[in-house]
């Protein structure tokens, strides 16, 4: 069914700043499945690195939906609110080889520049492409600003990046060998004063630390794998393959997604339906293999 790799380790990593849904059910499935047809292993990680919009209560929900389900998970659950040390040292590691900055820049000081220049290109996410602001400060211009108190992120200084690193590929189980391309982002963010440190960064070092081999996970984060295996590089981290299986859709086409608030795992239990019934529903014996 799946990509027929000996042992795998997989993962399902929800954040829990809401109740899971028929996506999350099929990605965790998805994964579950992935791992037990090798008999390798299957985790789960919580990703509650966002302390304003995650909570304890949907956290114990993730656990009661999955346990209702009938999955269960090897090895202890990682949460990363708790490794932040392990994300501050490899931020270390980066800022002494001079490839991260300091960005004092805020959203509209980004898009009044973007509007100065006159056009907006955008990442493959959708966000505005940083335009480099803060990268051309000088170093006592920066430290001035941190003395100021003035709050800032780290960036990734992505062209030093690219070039310590070299040409970077990584294998999509559908996708076959691809290219790396994280120029697409630009200087991305990896640490804010209020979230230490980034999507990006906690998932990639969680795999490595983890011993993550197979990364299962929808095709809307194909792109940020780009990203993904830089930082690898960059951290000298173990290099997983990926299967980025298709989106879950309702019934007009539109991706089942947190946000639209759709029928939840806890909705449908106590609406009668059975464990059997939401894997149907989740349509995990027939995954969508869609191409990203």
């Amino acid at each position: 069914m799946l990509l027929r790799q000996a042992k795998s380790v997989t993962r399902f990593a929800p954040s829990p700043t809401g109740r899971l849904h028929l996506g999350h059910a099929y990605a965790a499935l998805f994964a579950a499945s992935a791992a037990r047809e090798g008999g390798g292993c299957f985790l789960l990680r919580i990703e509650d690195i966002d302390p304003g919009r995650c909570r304890p209560e949907f956290e114990a929900a993730i656990y009661e939906d999955l346990a209702w389900l009938g999955l269960q998970w090897d090895m202890p659950v990682r949460r990363q609110s708790e490794h932040m040390a392990e994300y501050a040292a490899a931020l270390d590691r980066l800022t002494a080889r001079q490839l991260l900055y300091p960005c004092f820049c805020t959203r509209r000081d980004i898009l009044d520049e973007v509007a100065r220049a006159g056009h907006a290109p955008h990442t493959p996410d959708g966000i505005v492409l940083y335009p480099g602001t803060c990268r051309r400060l000088t170093p006592n211009e920066r430290e001035q600003r941190k003395a100021e108190g003035q709050p800032f992120s780290l960036r990734l200084d992505m062209t030093a990046a690219i070039t310590e690193t070299g040409p970077l590929t990584w294998h999509d189980a559908l996708a076959g060998d691809v290219t790396a391309q994280p120029q697409q982002f630009g200087d991305v963010v990896l640490a804010r004063k209020e979230i230490p440190t980034s999507y990006h960064l906690a998932v990639t070092l969680d795999d490595h630390l983890q011993g993550v081999t197979l990364v299962t996970r929808g095709a809307d984060l194909f792109a940020a794998t780009h990203v993904h295996r830089l930082l690898q590089a960059l951290l000298g981290l173990d290099v997983p393959a990926w299967y980025h299986h298709g989106l879950l859709r309702d019934e007009t086409g539109r991706r089942v997604a947190k946000r639209d608030n759709p029928l939840t795992l806890r909705d449908l239990r106590l609406a009668g339906r059975t464990p059997a019934e939401v894997r149907q529903l989740a349509g995990i014996d027939k995954p969508s293999d869609a191409s990203p």
